[in-house]
Order: C-alpha cells, then structure tokens, then sequence
C-alpha cells in the first residue's frame, strides 16, 4: 500500500525509515513499535477536528464524536492504572510533568528529585531546564551499590521540607519503594509524584509495582513500554483533579490533539488484554537473560543489573566512550544511545555509558533464547567498532535474524 506517493521527498526518506526499523534491532529503552490499528488512529479523520475544553465541555461544536473517544481513553486509562482521575491531553512526558508542577506548587517551592546523572530525568530538576528556575530542585542520588539511597531522601526530606518528592527515572534499571516514599512524604507534609514514563507498560502488565493508590499524582508517556502513541497523561487522587485540568487547559496547552487520544484510546484497549501481560513478563525475560549474558562478557552494569526493561552500562573497560559504542552499533544495525553513568567523569554528548533495553525487540518477538546472540553482536562490534567491515557483517547477521520477524508487513511509502 503506498500512502506517499504524491510527496516523493518525505516518501523515500519515511521509506528509509520503515526499512531501518525493519532491518535492525532497536534497543533503545523508550522506544517501541505500536500496532497497526494506533497507526491507523494516528493518521485518522480525528486530526481535523477542534475540541478545546474536555468531553460534554467543550468550546467547539460537532465534538460529540470526539467526546466518546477521548471518554473511551480515560476510562481505559482509569482501568488499566486503578486510577481515581485521568487526563490524556498532555502533549507529552514534559508537558504533563510542567502541568502538575504549576497546578501544585508556587514558585519557589521546593522538590526533591532524582538526579539526573543517577538515572533521572531533565524535568526532574536538571539545572538546563526551564522548571529549575521556577522551582527549588534538591536532587537525591544512588548508593555506591547501585540503589536508590533512602536514607538520603529521608534525611533531605526532613532537612529542607519539600512541598514535593518525585520519584522516576529515564536510566535507572530497579524498582522502587513507594510505600516507604509515601511515609518520608507524610512525615515532612510532601506531596507525592511518581514519573512511570518508562515503565507504565511494565505497572498495566502487572510485572512492577504501581504507584497510583499511594500518591498523589503519576505522569507517563504514553509509548516506551506501554507501547502506544508518542503522548503524555496524568493520573491523579480526585482533589487534585480540578487544578490540575485546569492547568493542562486552558493554562499550558489549547486544542488537544484526538487523533492522539484515539490513538491512545486504542493502546490501552490493548494493554487491557490477557496478552500484554504475557508482552510485559517477555520484556523483563529477555531483559534478566540479556543483563547475564552481557556481565558473562565483562560488560560493568550500572545499579547491579536490572529489575525493568533497560540496562544502563559502563563501557569505558572496553576502551571506547559511549558515543563511540552508539556509533558502532549503529554501523552493525543495532541502536542504542549513549548515556551518563553515575558520577560519569565525561560529558553528555560523549559519556562513559550506553543505554538499552528490550521492549521493541520483544514487540518484534525475540525471546530469552535470542539473547546470547544479541549480547554476542554488542561484544563484539564494541570489540571492533573502528572496522566498518566487521561491523558491517554484523549488520547483515542482524537483518538476516530480523527478516523472520516481519514489521508492518505490507506497508510501503514508495511504488
């Protein structure tokens, strides 16, 4: 089916791209490949229409139909996370996470979040971004062992007497205890905040805990591991469900974007089916069983190894940097992205680690029993990552694999 033809220059770069999502093995933690029926939502009538306000409350005429859409996606999302209250509209991760701040707190508040550098994520208070000027970012970090350090955030709650603690991550690879971040947060007056973006897939799967009956609010994207649309929710405890629409509209964003939502409405229908949960026990599978294949060939694993999708690893006692080890493994047909490690003495467009992780390749079907394989290709293209020859044939092993596990067969950009 060719849906490009009459656009040439997009269609053969969109071509481009549909052959490498084909051929190689994405292994990069927050992406994913949705199903053929999100994509349909996606490019769907929805995209034309305006429907400023929410369902049964909007600003525009003829929403009739978009109110059963985006009602069929809180209700899901209510379903699918035992949620008290659900917005869908934010455009994404860092709007939603902008959103709650401003509904919540004053400028000037103070937060206790995750460093960035320890697995965190930039709106959780990273100095670059437009949230730490607004607000009083303190930011906890790991144990030398690996975990989150509790005793630190107890000490700092208790010290500084937050308005918020916000746990969640981007890089870090191990579960977390809300039950004892909910207790530190009620001893000190704190608000709760969870970010699940990376493993709101693995929480609707049942494979980690949830974090949604103990705190106040949880933000997500909604791709990554949940494997929907790129798209941004917030889940909250019903007193806070007025300030916090109010902020997403009219205060930070105007008309939503449905063909979103149905997009949205379409990926957790799907997440509320029997198989998810078996796709959600596959991605912690194949991630245990890459984890000890790769520590079995000397790799350093940040945080101990994994409880989640990813691994965040140090490469430096492979002599290359992690910019370096994307690159080569780019050149083989498998990508990953270069990341800071704990205390990583580099910088950020060249650090010491290289993240990555098992949801897209376990969406394409490769089990535990593919994992040896693809440790031994990381090995050894890291091993030769300035022969463009062998990195090369190594790509061609990839797509030899990959082509017994058809994407969105049928689909073409180009005749």
């Amino acid at each position: 089916m060719n849906i490009l033809s009459s656009d040439p220059a997009v269609a053969h770069a969109m071509q481009n791209e549909l052959e490498r999502q084909r051929n190689g093995l994405e292994m990069i933690p927050s992406e994913n490949f949705v199903s053929r029926t999100v994509l349909a939502a996606l490019g769907s009538v929805a995209t034309n229409k305006y429907a400023e306000g929410y369902p049964g409350k909007r600003y525009y005429g003829g929403c009739a139909n978009i109110d059963v859409i985006e009602s069929l996606a809180i209700d899901r999302a209510k379903q699918l996370f035992s949620a008290e209250h659900v917005n869908v509209q934010p455009h994404s991760g860092a709007p939603a996470n902008n959103a709650v701040y401003a509904a919540l707190l004053s400028p000037g508040d103070t937060i206790l979040g995750m460093d960035l550098s320890h697995g965190g994520h930039l709106t959780h208070g990273h100095p670059v971004t437009d949230g730490a000027k607004r607000y009083n970012f303190l930011r906890y970090k790991t144990t030398a062992d690996g975990a989150i350090d509790y005793n630190e955030i107890e000490h700092l709650a208790r010290e500084h007497k937050p308005k918020m603690i916000l746990v969640g991550y981007s890089a870090y690879s191990r579960e977390i205890d809300y039950a004892r971040i909910a207790l530190i947060a009620k001893e000190v007056g704190a608000l709760t905040m969870a970010d699940i973006a990376h493993i709101a897939g693995l929480i609707a799967g049942g494979e980690m805990n949830n974090p949604v009956p103990l705190f106040d609010v949880v933000t997500t994207t909604t791709h990554k591991t949940l494997r929907g649309p790129r798209g941004g929710m917030i889940i909250c405890k019903a007193v806070h469900a007025k300030a916090i629409d109010k902020m997403v509209f009219p205060g930070m964003q105007g008309g939503p974007h449905e063909n979103g939502i149905a997009a949205k409405a379409v990926a957790f229908g799907e997440a509320l089916q029997p198989d998810f949960r078996i796709y959600a026990q596959r991605i912690r599978a194949n991630a245990k069983v890459l984890e000890h294949e790769l520590r079995q060939r000397n790799f350093t694993l940040m945080f101990g190894g994994t409880d989640n999708h990813l691994l965040l690893i140090d490469v430096s006692n492979k002599g290359v940097t992690g910019a370096q080890a994307e690159v080569a493994l780019d050149h083989a047909g498998i990508t990953v992205n270069k990341n800071t490690i704990p205390n990583d003495p580099r910088g950020p467009m060249d650090p010491s680690g290289i993240r990555l992780g098992t949801p897209a390749i376990t969406t394409r079907g490769l089990n535990v029993e593919h994992m040896p394989l693809i440790a031994e290709w990381i090995d050894r293209a890291i091993a030769h990552h300035n022969d463009l020859d062998a990195l090369r044939a190594i790509g061609h092993e990839v797509k030899t694999l990959m082509s017994d596990f058809p994407l969105y067969p049928n689909l073409s950009y180009i005749d």
